[in-house]
């Protein structure tokens, strides 16, 4: 009898030990949740505080300046998969006889620039689209390019708040443009 109490026993603290386990594990696991939701509901805090500061939202488009459309096409459109979602010629200042050409891959768009004849071959300035560059979105154009500005950097366009865009050169020579088109 002595026996069998004593194996019931053991087979009570056994149970006991495992309930005890498991429910310290699931405490655990419990307590970890919740800490990691805590933590998402913060950052989801931090998120709306920066809203409010200027800062890049996103990528508006890339500007690649055409020097040889058939490689050029080929490479974009029979290599890489991109296809042609619209084309148009530009007018103005700078800009006359300018094709540019959209083409989109997933929701990737990228623009090639091929110039009017005349300025085929060149490499334009800051400020005349006949050059590559990346074009980023930002939410508030005013303070990032007074901040620009007072870094030292050359904005292309001084009206930058009035027309909601402008171009600089990074210090590695890279044209990046800034827009807070809608």
């Amino acid at each position: 009898m002595k026996t069998v109490t004593g194996n019931l026993n053991k087979e009570k603290n056994v149970f006991t030990m495992l309930t005890w386990k498991y429910t310290l594990i699931v405490t655990l696991v419990l307590l970890s949740i919740s800490s990691s939701f805590s933590q998402n509901v913060q950052s989801g805090n931090e998120k709306e505080d920066v809203t409010t500061e200027a800062r890049v939202t996103g990528l508006n488009y890339i500007c690649i300046h055409v020097l040889e459309l058939e490689k050029t096409l080929k490479l974009y459109r029979e290599i890489l998969g991109f296809k042609m979602s619209d084309a148009k010629v530009l007018h103005g200042p700078g800009l006359e006889g300018m094709l540019v050409m959209k083409l989109k891959a997933e929701d990737l768009e990228i623009s090639l620039s091929l110039t009017a004849p005349e300025f085929q071959n060149t490499i334009g300035p800051v400020g005349n689209t006949n050059h590559n560059h990346f074009m980023l979105k930002v939410n508030d154009i005013g303070p990032i390019g007074d901040k620009l500005k007072a870094e030292g950097y050359a904005l292309e366009n001084e009206h930058y708040v009035r027309d909601k865009y402008t171009f600089f050169v990074g210090p590695n020579g890279e044209i990046i443009g800034l827009s807070s088109w809608d």
